[in-house]
């Protein structure tokens, strides 16, 4: 298809993607889900899961092939804007003895998974069909085990934020893990690509550049970002165009060195002075990212799940195994730590919902592996379905968690109650 043949068909497929996405969150946000499931989930059903199940012909007419690279995209711009906005509002928050504490949780958060998933998978070696072609079982292992460990900082981010706990130490906690955690699993994503292609040189050129890059940030980084926020030369479109720029600059560097756009993005908002000005340029930018540039990508990784291959007996029970797995390494691991480093259990439970979420990162890593020719379509829908129940658990979870801490308030309350009143 020429350009301009391609031009109306993107405007009709944002339409219907923007409205979907918008009816699923009016269903969904009535029990409680942030908009941000509602569009990961809206995007599976645009894909051949539902609409090209029932409407193939349809499917293909809005979403034809040449058309998914321009959704990643504009989707992966949606990324760069919000995870900016998510630095920025991570930096405002301080809290007592966060980096040991964030350190410990992330490091369980990491490893638990990753060994429950390397482990699962040579269980059912030569069982269930997940390897693709041409892959080893110790790549195939290891990419899952990597999948397991990742926690989707940008949906962790703004679930926070809808739901209040911005600030919160649980909250903020959770963040700085998220963080930490995926920069590790990125790492060794690259550790594993270069493994599965025979060479060393991307994980090098990933962990240098990433050394590289936190270096040149922390000495140079916050002093160009203050002067564009403050130099009484520039007015407001120019500081906006400056921050894009910065932006797209540094998601290019996270790129090619293979951590990922996003986690520059973050890297920018951390680094960025609270100032008044700033203030304007996130909420200019907020908005048009999460509303309109988002769902591009969930539709985007949608298109690509077929959760038609959960037909197969083997690979359904690899799937509730994995989702098991996923679970218990995380969630498990993360509040176990939390609780050894001396935290409440409210708050070591509230870190271990909000971190077993993985949404958003995961989708990244698997169209990753999917590219590069290590995951095959079962295993994808697979890893799909963790991120999916995962993710839509962690509101759940958060809730039956304070219902459970009022119930135990009114319990002792009420004692308290009789004796005054005797």
């Amino acid at each position: 298809m020429t350009p301009t043949e391609l031009a109306p068909r993107f405007f009709i497929a944002v339409t219907v993607i923007l409205i979907f996405c918008k009816g699923v969150a009016w269903l969904l946000g009535k029990a409680g889900q942030p908009a941000v499931v509602s569009e990961m989930l809206a995007g599976v059903l645009l894909g051949p899961s539902l609409l090209g199940l029932l409407m193939p012909d349809v499917q293909d007419a809005l979403f034809p092939a040449p058309l998914l690279p321009i959704l990643y995209v504009v989707g992966q711009v949606g990324l760069v804007l919000f995870m900016f906005q998510a630095g920025y509002a991570f930096s405002a928050h301080r809290v007592t003895g966060l980096a040991g504490t964030a350190g410990v949780i992330s490091l369980a958060g990491v490893t638990a998974p990753l060994l429950l998933g390397v482990l699962l998978v040579l269980v059912t070696a030569g069982a269930v069909p997940i390897q693709a072609d041409g892959t080893s079982l110790g790549v195939s292992a290891a990419f899952v085990g990597v999948a397991l460990a990742i926690t989707a900082f940008p949906m962790l981010a703004r679930i926070i934020t809808e739901h209040g706990h911005a600030g919160t130490r649980h909250g903020t906690l959770s963040l700085a893990s998220g963080a930490i955690d995926d920069v590790v699993a990125w790492i060794m994503l690259a550790a594993v690509l270069a493994v599965a292609s025979g060479r060393a040189g991307p994980a090098i050129v990933t962990a240098g550049g990433a050394v590289l890059f936190g270096l040149v940030l922390w000495f140079g980084g916050r002093a160009a970002a203050s002067t564009l926020m403050t130099h009484r030369a520039l007015n407001d479109r120019a500081r906006l165009l400056g921050t894009v720029a910065l932006l797209f600059l540094v998601a290019w560097y996270t790129d090619e060195i293979g951590l990922y756009a996003v986690f520059g993005a973050f890297a920018v908002g951390v680094v960025m002075p609270r100032t008044d000005n700033t203030d304007k340029v996130v909420d200019t930018l907020t908005p048009v990212a999460a509303t309109l540039f988002l769902p591009l990508f969930f539709t985007y990784s949608g298109l690509r799940t077929e959760f038609g291959l959960l037909a197969s007996l083997p690979v359904l029970l690899f799937a509730l195994a994995c989702v098991t797995a996923a679970i218990v390494g995380k969630f498990g691991a993360c509040w176990a730590a939390a609780r050894l480093r001396g935290e409440p259990s409210s708050v070591a439970m509230r870190v271990g919902a909000l971190m077993n979420a993985r949404g958003l990162m995961q989708l990244i890593a698997l169209n990753v592996g999917l590219e590069a020719g290590i995951v095959n379509p079962a295993l994808f829908t697979v890893l799909v379905l963790v991120a999916l129940v995962t993710t839509l658990m962690t509101t759940p979870t958060l809730s039956w968690i304070e219902r459970r801490e009022a119930r135990q308030h009114d319990a002792v309350r009420e004692p308290a109650l009789a004796v005054s009143d005797s």
